[in-house]
This record gives C-alpha cells, sequence and structure tokens, in this order.
C-alpha cells in the first residue's frame, strides 16, 4: 500500500489521456468533427488533465465551476471539493453559437496546429471578464501577464467532458524530465519516500533556491524539483537552458538519493498566492506531502506582497488539502556569518554592497533572486560568486552570449528587498 498523500479529491489519479490505440480511433473520428482553437494556456491545462495532474476534473468547467472556484476556491459540481483558480476553454460567439450542446468537438493547439483531443460540449456561457481577473490575479491592471491572458480569450466560455489524445512536444523534447504524475509517484514509492518537498521553479537555480531544497531535504524524505516547462512571460530563461543550468548544479551539490527532477506542461499564469495553491493541488497529485512556498511564489512585479502566497494557506479549510505547506522566509548570502541565512536565523540586517564589476564593497545581506540574475545576466553584469554556483552561471552566459534580442528585466519590490 502507498504511503503517499493521496489525489486530491479521489481515491485514484484520473488521466484523461487516451491510450495509443484509442488515441488513433479519437483521430481518425475527429477529422469530422468541428475545430476549436485553444490558447497556449488552454493546451497547457488540457495537457494536465490529460496527464492526471489537475485531477478530479474531468473537462473544462462550466458556470457554476467558474462561479464558484473564483468565489470560494471550489467545485460546485463536486460538493465543494478545493479548487483555487478557473480551468476554462474560450471560443468566438460566432464559434460558440455554431456548436451546439451536446455535440462532440476537436480541440487544437493554435500555436502548434496540432490536434490535441476532443471534448463534448455541454454548456456554452459568457464570463465577466473583470470579476475573475479581480479575484484570481486580484487586479484588472492589463499590464499583468495573467490579466492580458483573460482579457484577450474569447467572450464564450465551453464547458465539457474531454478525451485527451497527444502530449504535444514535452515527452521528446523534455525526456527524461517531463512526467506525468503516476511516473513520478512511482519513483518515489521506488525509493521508499513517504514525505516529499516539491520545488517550484521557473527560474534557474540559485543560492537561495538550492538552500531551499537542502532545507526541505532535512525534514522530508527527498525533495521533488519540478520545473514548469509550458510558455513564460518575455524575459523569463526559456525551459531548456533552465533544464541544463539546473542539471549542472544538482549533479555536483546534491545527494542523488535524495532529490529528482520532474517537469509539467503547464503555462505559468503568474497569479501569486491563488496559483500557489493550484501548485499545491496539481504537487499532492504528483504524490508530494509538502510544497515549499518561498518569498513571491508564482509573483510577478509589484502586485504581490513577498509573502502573501504564504499568507493564503492559511485560508484553506481544515482537510481540504492533503499537502502541507512548507513555509520559508527570505533567504540570502550573508557575508558576516559566511553562509546562506534567512531572515529567521541572520541577525546582520545590514544589506551588501556590490559593485559594478561584482565585487564586495561591505554590508552583510546579498539578497538573491531570480528576477535580479536574470537582469545582471542580460546586461552582461558579473554576477558576485555568492549568488550562484559557477557551473549555472557558465551555462546562463552562453545563453545570453548567443541571445539576438534581449528584453528589459525590471526589478520589483520583492527581487529587492522592498515591502514584506
Amino acid at each position: 500500500m502507498s504511503q503517499l498523500v493521496p489525489p486530491h479529491g479521489s481515491p485514484e489519479l484520473k488521466p484523461l489521456l487516451l491510450d495509443p490505440a484509442a488515441a488513433r480511433e479519437e483521430t481518425q473520428r475527429a477529422a469530422k468533427l468541428k475545430k476549436v482553437p485553444m490558447t497556449s494556456r488552454e493546451t497547457g491545462d488540457l495537457l494536465m488533465m490529460g496527464i492526471g495532474a489537475f485531477t478530479p476534473l474531468e473537462g473544462f468547467m462550466g458556470a457554476e465551476d467558474w462561479k464558484s472556484t473564483c468565489d470560494t476556491l471550489s467545485l460546485a459540481s463536486r460538493k465543494g471539493a478545493f479548487w483555487p483558480i478557473p480551468i476554462t476553454l474560450s471560443a468566438t460567439e460566432a464559434l460558440a453559437a455554431a456548436v451546439a450542446l451536446g455535440e462532440e468537438v476537436a480541440l487544437w493547439d493554435s500555436e502548434t496546429n496540432e490536434f490535441m483531443g476532443t471534448m463534448k460540449v455541454t454548456e456554452k456561457y459568457k464570463i465577466d471578464k473583470d470579476r475573475e481577473c479581480k479575484e484570481v490575479f486580484k487586479t484588472k491592471d492589463p499590464n499583468h501577464p495573467g490579466v492580458q491572458k483573460v482579457m484577450e480569450q474569447g467572450p464564450v466560455n465551453l464547458a465539457g467532458p474531454v478525451r485527451v489524445v497527444s502530449e504535444s512536444f514535452f515527452p521528446k523534447e523534455f525526456a527524461g524530465i517531463y512526467q506525468r504524475p503516476a511516473e513520478a509517484r512511482k519513483l518515489f514509492e521506488e525509493r521508499g519516500w513517504s514525505t516529499v518537498a516539491a520545488l517550484q521553479l521557473r527560474n534557474p537555480m540559485h543560492n537561495s533556491h538550492a538552500y531551499l531544497a537542502w532545507i526541505a531535504i532535512e525534514v522530508c524524505d527527498g525533495v521533488y524539483i519540478h520545473q514548469l516547462l509550458g510558455k513564460l512571460k518575455p524575459g523569463d530563461i526559456p525551459a531548456d537552458v533552465r533544464v541544463r543550468a539546473i542539471d549542472a548544479l544538482v549533479n555536483k551539490y546534491f545527494r542523488r538519493d535524495r532529490v529528482i527532477q520532474g517537469g509539467y506542461p503547464m503555462e505559468m499564469r503568474y497569479a501569486g498566492p491563488r496559483e500557489a495553491l493550484l501548485h499545491a493541488v496539481f504537487r499532492q497529485n504528483y504524490g508530494c506531502s509538502h510544497l515549499i512556498v518561498g518569498r513571491d511564489h508564482a509573483g510577478v512585479g509589484n502586485y504581490y506582497g513577498p509573502f502573501d502566497a504564504q499568507k493564503i494557506f492559511g485560508e484553506v479549510p481544515a482537510g481540504a488539502l492533503a499537502i502541507q505547506p512548507l513555509s520559508m522566509d527570505w533567504t540570502f548570502y550573508c557575508y558576516e556569518c559566511g553562509s546562506m541565512a534567512s531572515m529567521k536565523t541572520c541577525p546582520h540586517e545590514s544589506k551588501a554592497v556590490i559593485d559594478d564589476n561584482g565585487n564586495y564593497k561591505g554590508g552583510a545581506r546579498l539578497l538573491l533572486s531570480g528576477t535580479l540574475l536574470r537582469k545582471l545576466m542580460s546586461e552582461g553584469k558579473p554576477v558576485p560568486a555568492e549568488f550562484s554556483k559557477p557551473e549555472v552561471i557558465a551555462v546562463l552566459k552562453e545563453y545570453y552570449d548567443h541571445l539576438e534580442e534581449k528584453v528589459e528585466v525590471k526589478l520589483h519590490n520583492a527581487a529587492t528587498g522592498g515591502a514584506r
């Protein structure tokens, strides 16, 4: 009997991906169905349902689930089961009008022009986009990348159960990293792990990430370094580069029997606290008992406080999640301590001063962040040795040296030691 936490909202995983023979039949049958294009975000969500990461969902949400998820973080269709972010499929008014209730449609990735699956349309409804943005992102600012995505959606949502036929390019392009929940659970069980801490990553691992992972290993059987492989915003480091950088660090600085790497196909929403809860839901499906929640988890810009993602877990009803947050304070390198430290452990409060050549000039705390690392690298400035391991910097330097068009990286409060 497995010692891992159970899947979320179900005694077993509910993958919606068809086996190869059934997928071939579905593909042939879909040739006669109306095509419904999906955005990259919607495709990522479909893939998460396909591999069982979004257990217990069986398809794109209807109006009542959309409303309940926005307002109460729960699924109306599943007796109030916890769910923090709407998983929906949008369409133009013309397409929605052309599709009848009860009709099956073919789902296509609009960017890759690949057939991904089918859906039986059980509902068509319009939503209040402002309301969704206010509840999920806590802002209606059109500059927020997640808000932009919602506002660009079609005006009508289509809902219904799905059948998934493809995992797109992820198994091939990210062979050895891309994992389904059942595969991760099998690896954990083979190692005899019962407690597993997930480390969410969309940036290469700098020393603060490594420090958090090492702490997690001290209190759990192992750490699952779980990388986002889906689409990012401009200026973020591509997944393939990040994978190489993390490999370089893990292979040299971690005990191999205490760490497993994996990747998942979802796209970032940058929804801060709400997205941290979604990260917890699907990490539970992957078999993780804990989620490392550090500074500005899943945040962007100055939209969220650096520890809002930790605070929101206090609002989750008792028993709604089996996975638990492993809340970590701000970590940094302290020149006075001569080591990595955190706000909870280090008594030296002065901020370290580094000149334009990367040389230490005084002070104690060198605050580390993925945003600051990207800014230094994109501008060709030296990175202090205390910031990240040389093997990581070498991978990133190669990427930035060959980058033809660079995006300006702007620092925000959570990346520079601003408001707590």
